[in-house]
């Protein structure tokens, strides 16, 4: 590692030479292919050791006197190596005669200072080469800044290493350097992968030209030797541009490819093929580059070497003779600093000036002729008149441009790949059954038939394709896609073949397969597009910074110094103890491995034997046939086995969380489980095909499909009795009564393995063991009683022990109860993997009206009646015997229950009900809903509503039998206040009376909640319906808003409501209409008087009697619908009514307040609101 951070060794300088910080990055590639990239930051420090200092004047000594002594070579290689570091290549370069002043490299310690270098290196799985080198830049100037960083350098080391997470497939990630943030983004897994050098560099350095040959050598394998006058090019191009070392000679080879890059030109091999459509490859490289503002002339053109000693005439000038031109050639062609080449910029400003050639242009763009390149030279320009605009820095704008045209220019590449062997698959040989036989003959065998694949290609190809399908590179690509039909494809070969599927389904490839016609690259702006909105719109953000638990006063910071941290602090990432004890396990798993690997070693004479015969189960490892094997096979091999089942099964439950958790499992670091367009219903799926082949391993006999569902009725059989018995004697039913109040009401659902298992043997839908032992999975899992149960049916060692050989998964006592502890991490989030699928079953449903006994109204002589309704449907309107409380019903899977409709017909003379709230529960996933309502049902009392439109919230199950699901951390919401519904002039509404401040929070955090609704993916939405009537929603903070300032009702008088309001308005609006006064007013203002009176009236003619805060609630949801609330509100509070019924102090009599709510209002426009059924039932709006 030191060598790759510091090629060069350590380096000194004096404070008269060039100390400017270098950045680098190199590449460690391993034996099996994998990556690791580093990114070095250079800088260089004072020397404060006096040692030092006495040591390197003293070579400087011995330098000096031996290059003056005489002119051979200096025996010391120490000194000189030394003083070659220390001597800047600069000077010696550029000012030959500087020797005369000062000579070069020379120093005294009494009047010059010594620096030394020092590198900052960063290693990463991903080449995110601009995020790394602002993050090591930020870490430098941290060190040569005036003051001290906010926080300790250790701070932010730690917070890189340990809790910036890498970014998702397809996502972008912000995370904090020192001083500022830092973005850093990932290729979808449809994308091209990551390549985050600047290739506009690379093009600059050499030309389009030079750089399509020298693209060619590499797919082509042959060598290629770059040469330049320093490791570092100073014309700016980072040396991981090429990702190739820099080599300071001139040797010449005929079998090689010589790129100087210094003098922008290459030599290439003898009989040197071209890349096929070389020319149209160019041009289409060149108009991406034109429209960044780039030119594409720069280099000399390419030179082909005919023999080892090129004539006199052909050899290229030296790069002193060469440099002066050069320089101004880069200088002149610098797209970066605004400027064309010459010659495009001449010819920009001829069509610019010449009316002719403008109107002849138009002429052809008429006539469907597009003259792309003076179209490309004017997108240039206009690039870089608006580069640097749009709010971002010019760093995040050369970011942004360098990524666009990066991917731009290797689609262009991508493009002619995915042409050219549009039609490989045919050729591809798949000769051998399975992989281990394939791996075994693999280099017998003939994998790709390259003779018919050459036959059927353009002539113009062959040149080329006769050589690249001989390369190594070909051979692991062809190697790669057999593979594929047994394991996963590489991501890659996942690309390639994408993108020739798609090209297939457009009939981008010529019918004629001969055909050598160029195809352009179609998806240029839509890969711009995808990088631009990536980087723009930011998926995550990472953890800021923090103080660590670090001694103070270590690594103290002093300018222009980097302290030395603290390993300590920065070996020990963040710890969670509830995992610590796997350690122990896994240090047994490697000491059994061990010990088993010791006991194949003693058996010399019958190791080969053993080891063909467990080379012979070859894939088979569902049900490994053991009995003809050595007691030291049979271990190895299920040993094996055993962990493959574990670690599929861990693999299998984090991939779940991680879907189901959304961001923010990335947020946590839980990036790399690649989920993305993977469904919860394939997830699940996968689960149970996992459970039912760790329940077929080790069987003694196969009973049945399922062995899960055959072991379960075995079970089912031996529990009968012993249930038959706790029957039979008395069950205490004392400690279910410990609940909250609502709970008591709601009897207990009874929790248990066979109960579950009766459930889907009554589900007439199901006829197969396999489909049933499904469902039980998915309802379990639903439940959360997955790891409950199946710790349950496995607890039965004897049962288990009579259907399981010795070796099976469910007799190792370690792994499985890592299995039951994997599982039990899915508690940790909902599923309603149960409820969503079998949505035509019928299903008992439990339905319990609670009413507010204290003021003597539980029952009622009137004939109740209640509908529940879910997302799948609704029960329908059922009558309610009378002095019952509690009903039972079955009805088609209603899904997540999301409202109920209770209501009396008024009959009798106790009809007046006060009720506090209603439960409605699944009697077979148990999932419990609570209707707050706290209001009364009856003429003449409250608003006078007989019906009552209820919003459901989930009950979070507490008690003994929920102990072991313990995955519920947030509070039970209580039911809604009483005072909260009554009328705003009531006595009893005195006591609760917000702030003008509350209220606009409530108004504006209602509307945010919205918001936030439908920007979440479809599939993590809740329940739009609570949002806007339940509570905290925004029909809440609107009554809140119109009761603020309400006049308060005198003794004896009818209390009045925010609708009593709104229907005063509208007869002053009809009054006025029927009078002419409406007509003078705008169009627009009359057309919204119009629907405001039409909405109120449709909703008092209404047959429902939901009351008159039944109406209002109603009338804000159809106008937020509609999307005419912000237009009804001002009528509101223009109409004279407003003086009589409101203070002067009211809300809604302050015109900036009434005018900043419609703003916020009006935010909803652009999303579609639809309302439920049950909300707008009768009416015809």
């Amino acid at each position: 590692m030191p060598k790759l951070c510091m090629p060069k060794g350590l380096s000194f300088r004096t404070q008269a030479d060039q100390r400017t910080p270098q950045f680098h990055s190199f590449i460690i590639t391993r034996e099996d292919g994998s990556r690791t990239y580093g990114f070095v930051h250079t800088f260089y420090e004072e020397v404060t050791s006096p040692q030092i200092c006495s040591a390197m004047q003293t070579l400087t000594q011995m330098h000096n006197a031996e290059s003056t002594s005489a002119n051979t070579p200096s025996s010391s290689s120490s000194s000189s190596s030394s003083m070659d570091s220390l001597a800047s290549s600069l000077d010696e370069a550029d000012s030959p005669t500087s020797s005369s002043s000062r000579r070069a490299g020379s120093y005294d310690s009494s009047r010059d200072t010594l620096y030394v270098s020092k590198a900052l290196c960063l290693i990463t799985p991903m080449p995110f080469m601009h995020a790394c080198r602002r993050f090591l830049s930020q870490m430098h100037r941290a060190v040569t800044a005036a003051t001290a960083p906010p926080l300790p350098l250790e701070s932010y080391v730690h917070n890189i290493l340990y809790e910036v997470p890498l970014p998702a497939p397809g996502r972008s990630l912000k995370f904090h350097g020192v001083y500022e943030p830092i973005v850093c983004q990932r290729p979808g897994l449809g994308e091209l992968q990551l390549a985050d050098f600047p290739l506009a560099e690379a093009f600059s350095l050499l030309g389009v030209e030079n750089l399509v040959q020298v693209f060619t050598c590499t797919l082509l394998e042959m060598q290629i030797l770059l040469y330049s006058h320093d490791s570092l090019i100073q014309a700016g191009a980072h040396p991981a541009t090429l990702s190739v070392y820099y080599l300071l000679s001139r040797m010449r080879h005929a079998n090689l490819c010589f790129v100087d890059i210094d003098n922008h030109y290459i030599e290439l091999p003898e009989d040197f093929p071209n890349f096929p459509n070389k020319t149209e490859l160019i041009q289409e490289l060149s108009e991406v580059l034109l429209s960044y503002g780039i030119s594409a002339n720069t280099g000399a053109p390419p030179r082909t070497r005919t023999s080892p000693g090129s004539a006199p005439g052909s050899t290229p000038s030296t790069p002193g003779r060469e440099r002066k031109t050069v320089a101004l050639r880069q200088l002149e062609d610098d797209g970066r600093n605004g400027n064309l080449a010459g010659e495009e910029l001449a010819v920009l400003e001829l069509l610019q000036g010449n009316a002719t050639l403008e109107r002849l242009q138009a002429l052809t763009k008429r006539t469907g002729v597009t003259v792309a390149r003076v179209d490309a030279l004017r997108a240039g320009v206009k690039a870089q008149l608006t580069e640097g605009h749009g709010g971002r820095t010019a760093a995040e704008e050369e970011e942004l441009r360098n990524a666009k045209l990066n991917v731009q220019l290797r689609e262009v590449c991508a493009s002619r790949f995915t042409t050219m062997f549009a039609d490989y698959e045919a050729f591809v040989i798949q000769s051998a059954p399975d992989l281990e036989s394939w791996l075994t003959n693999r280099e017998q065998m003939h994998n790709f038939d390259k003779a018919s694949f050459l036959s059927d290609q353009p002539e113009p190809y062959l040149p080329f394709l006769s050589h690249f399908i001989e390369t190594q590179m070909f051979a692991t690509f062809i190697d790669n896609k057999i593979m594929s039909q047994w394991e996963d494809k590489e991501p890659l070969l996942r690309v390639f073949d994408a993108r020739i599927d798609k090209a297939r389904l457009f009939n981008v490839r010529a019918p004629s397969l001969r055909s050598s016609s160029y195809q352009r690259c179609t998806i240029l702006k839509e890969s711009a597009q995808t990088i631009e909105q990536r980087l723009m719109k930011i998926d995550h953000t990472a953890i800021h910074p923090h103080l660590l638990d670090m001694k103070i006063g270590q690594g103290k910071y002093e300018q222009g110094f980097f302290p030395k941290l603290q390993a300590d602090v920065l070996n020990t990432g963040p710890t969670n103890n509830k995992w610590s004890h796997r350690t122990a396990t896994a240090q047994r798993r490697k000491e059994r491995h061990r010990h088993q690997t010791e006991h194949l070693g003693l058996e010399n004479d019958l190791k080969e034997k053993f080891m063909q015969e467990a080379r012979s189960l070859g894939k088979n490892l569902r049900q490994p046939k053991l009995s003809d094997l050595s007691p030291a096979v049979i271990a190895q091999t299920n040993w094996k086995f055993v962990e493959g089942l574990l670690k599929e099964c861990r693999m299998k439950t984090k991939r779940m969380l991680v879907e189901k958790m959304g961001r923010e499992a990335v947020e946590l670091g839980h990036g790399e489980a690649t989920i993305t367009g993977l469904e919860e219903n394939t997830l699940i799926a996968s689960l149970c095909d996992l459970l039912e082949r760790i329940w077929s391993h080790g069987l003694q006999v196969k009973q049945g499909k399922s062995a899960l569902w055959s072991h379960m009725l075995h079970y089912h059989a031996r529990e009968e009795k012993l249930e038959q018995q706790q029957a039979e004697s008395p069950v205490s039913h004392v400690p279910e009564r410990r609940k909250s109040d609502c709970s008591m009401a709601m009897p207990s659902l009874r929790v248990s393995l066979i109960q579950d298992m009766r459930h889907i043997q009554s589900m007439s839908e199901i006829k197969t063991d396999v489909g049933r032992a499904r469902a039980w999975i998915r309802l379990s899992l639903e439940k959360k009683l997955l790891s409950q149960h199946l710790k349950q049916l496995l607890c039965r060692q004897a049962l288990t022990k009579k259907l399981y050989k010795r070796y099976a998964f469910l007799r190792c006592e370690e792994e499985k109860e890592q299995f039951l502890f994997h599982l039990l991490s899915l508690n940790t989030v909902d599923y309603f993997c149960f409820t969503s699928v079998f949505t035509t079953i019928m299903i008992p449903y439990r339905v319990v009206i609670i009413p507010i006994k204290k003021l003597s109204n539980a029952m009622t002589t009137s004939n109740p009646w209640v509908c529940v309704s879910g997302q799948l449907g609704d029960s329908g309107i059922m009558q309610i015997p009378k002095n019952v409380l509690e009903m039972t019903f079955d009805c088609q899977n209603l899904g997540k229950m999301t409202t109920v409709q209770l209501g009396h017909d008024n009959a009798g003379l106790l009809a007046k009900w006060l009720v506090d709230c209603v439960m409605v529960r699944n009697e077979i996933t148990g999932h419990t809903y609570k209707f707050p309502c706290g209001r009364w049902l009856g003429k003449g009392v409250d608003d006078g509503s007989l019906e009552r439109v209820l919003i459901g919230e989930p009950v979070l199950p507490s008690g003994e039998e929920d102990s072991g699901r313990g995955c519920y951390t947030p509070p039970l919401q209580r039911s809604p206040s009483q005072i909260r519904r009554i009328s705003v002039t009531s006595l009893s509404g005195r006591g609760y009376k917000p702030t003008s401040a509350q209220i606009q929070e409530a108004i504006g955090e209602a509307v945010n909640n919205i918001i936030k609704h439908f920007h979440k993916p479809e599939k993590e939405r809740g329940s739009l319906t609570v949002l806007l009537c339940g509570e905290s929603s925004l029909v809440s903070a609107l009554e809140q808003f119109f009761r603020h300032g309400f006049k308060s009702a005198r003794l004896f008088q009818k209390t009045v409501f925010v609708w009593d309001f709104v229907e005063k308005a509208i007869a002053y609006m009809e009054s006025a209409d029927q009078m002419g006064d409406l007509q003078e007013t705008a169009e627009p203002l009359g057309r919204t008087c119009q629907s405001l009176c039409h909405y109120v009236n449709a909703i008092n003619s209404t047959r429902r009697n939901i009351g008159k805060d039944g109406k209002f609630q109603l009338l804000v949801c159809l106008g937020a619908r509609d999307r005419l609330l912000p237009q009804w509100v001002p009528l509101l509070v223009e109409c004279p009514v407003i003086q009589r019924m409101y203070e002067d102090s009211a809300l809604l009599r302050d015109r900036a307040t009434v005018s900043s709510h419609i703003d916020v209002l009006e935010t909803l426009h652009d999303f579609p609101i639809t309302l439920e059924a049950s909300i707008v039932k009768g009416i015809a709006l």
